[in-house]
């Protein structure tokens, strides 16, 4: 009788090359990505050795942490950021490499482009030197972030050395209520799983809320697995997952389709397969979340109040404290209502052409709240074009809203959209750390519709009742 195998031990095990009695294993890589930040040692530690890639065109490069979202026809003007542009725009040419500079039509989030041009795909293995490459999974694929010396190894090798990671899965049973999103589900999940529930596994989404979300939405739910600390997470491909490939430019085409999908459709879990862990959720306990610390999981339904002290763990209070002192906010406290200074809409999590239609939906016919100041920025030049062919520009335009250029924007301060010191900004990103969108800023992580909530009222607002 055949193992029974999970989807991940499926992929895993077919691209294993050798493994290292009591040690790693040397696990191929499919496709390698690169942007500006993690690279450039890789790059040197090659000159260095004086050695080629060994499978260049298994290599997508692409700026996107620094570069500015308007003005990108002009040189940019943070000498940091127009350096690690500059730098990997050389490299990508000096190696050989496909490079999809800043206003090639390309270009974009490396982690909103990989699946929208069909470079991802099911079946593969996924590597960048960034933690959210765990995106990437949402199609099928075993995709996890990497270090500096690893994305050395595989522009060297085409290979990693990598311990294989348990598994688990997180199961959504039931239909998601009105105006509740995938990213509601992400963080309602790192909610009851804290920022560390997931650490050392390799998390599977699975249930009737999973199977309905849009390709977009799962790629959302995957995209904030690294937030609970997983290795990464993953959905099995079925025929939402081939419909939205089929098509794009990277994706195959005539008989090797056909074959492609008969392989495809083989990618799920066994019936019987035993994961490391199983957890369960409903999907009627999930609200419109928020967050009001310092870290993913401190997060609520919106219609919740922050958690009493008391609720804490004895051992947390004293860094529950000190969080909530940065948010300035208090224990016990509603969310509802309280003013905001700050909208951004994009980032790897949340700058699909599905967000801007949800916040399209939400802000037509209606005005910015005065005071509000609002960052719309499409995840790649695709969606801005698909923003503009729908129409949802105008919608913004209309409403009092800018649409700027592609770009990981105010999701990090290593740009020029940065949210100054004590202004709360409720951001569509996906880490609410201190400092994460500039030094002192204040970050509340919600969906795109919270976010249109916020942008039109100018307080934190249950978009449930503005539809």
């Amino acid at each position: 009788m055949s193992e029974k195998k999970t989807l991940f031990d499926k992929i895993w095990d077919s691209h294993v090359v050798t493994k290292v009695e009591d040690g790693p294993t040397q696990l191929y890589i499919d496709r390698l990505y690169c942007h500006e930040v993690t690279s450039p040692q890789a790059f040197a530690g090659m000159r260095q050795r004086g050695i080629k890639c060994f499978r260049p065109e298994k290599i997508y490069c692409m700026p996107d942490h620094n570069t500015p979202t308007h003005d990108q026809d002009k040189p940019i003007e943070d000498p940091i950021s127009k350096t690690q542009v500059d730098t990997l725009a050389k490299n990508a040419e000096d190696f050989g490499l496909n490079h999809f500079g800043m206003l090639h039509p390309k270009n974009g989030i490396i982690h909103v482009v990989g699946p929208e041009r069909g470079l991802t795909l099911p079946g593969m293995t996924i590597v960048c030197g960034d933690s959210h490459t765990s995106t990437h999974g949402a199609m099928g694929a075993v995709a996890f972030g990497i270090g500096t010396s690893e994305v050395e190894m595989v522009m060297a090798s085409q290979c990693v050395l990598q311990t294989k990671p348990k598994t688990m899965r997180i199961t959504v049973d039931g239909k998601l209520g009105e105006g509740v999103t995938a990213k509601d589900m992400a963080l309602y999940i790192i909610a009851q799983m804290t920022t560390g529930g997931a650490t050392g596994y390799f998390v599977e989404y699975a249930g009737e809320a999973v199977r309905n979300l849009s390709m977009e939405g799962r790629l959302t739910l995957c995209n904030l697995s690294i937030e609970m600390g997983a290795r990464g997470g993953m959905i099995a491909p079925d025929d939402v997952t081939i419909e939205y490939i089929k098509g794009r430019e990277y994706t195959p085409t005539g008989t090797e389709w056909d074959k492609a999908v008969s392989y495809w459709k083989t990618l799920k879990t066994d019936e019987g397969a035993v994961f490391d862990k199983e957890i369960v959720f409903k999907a009627e306990d999930i609200e419109p979340m928020i967050t009001y610390g310092t870290n993913p999981g401190m997060g609520m339904g919106i219609t919740q109040q922050i958690p009493a002290m008391e609720s804490v763990p004895e051992a947390g209070r004293i860094s529950y404290a000190k969080s909530l002192e940065y948010m300035g906010l208090e224990a016990g406290a509603s969310l509802l209502g309280k003013k905001v200074d700050y909208v951004f809409l994009g980032s790897c999590t949340n700058g699909r052409i599905e967000d801007f239609r949800d916040f399209a939906a939400l802000v037509k016919g209606k005005k910015k709240a005065e005071g509000i100041v609002a960052w719309l920025v499409p995840g790649s030049w695709m969606v801005d074009a698909q923003i503009k062919e729908e129409g949802l520009d105008k919608i913004f335009m209309e409403a009092g809203f800018e649409l700027r250029q592609p770009g990981c924007s105010a999701c990090l301060a290593m740009n020029d959209d940065k949210v100054p010191a004590g202004k709360y900004a409720v951001s569509t990103s996906n880490r609410n750390f201190e400092g994460r969108q500039g030094p002192g800023a204040r970050t509340l992580l919600a969906s795109p519709l919270v976010a249109a909530a916020a942008a039109i009222t100018g307080v934190i607002t249950d978009p449930r009742t503005l539809k």
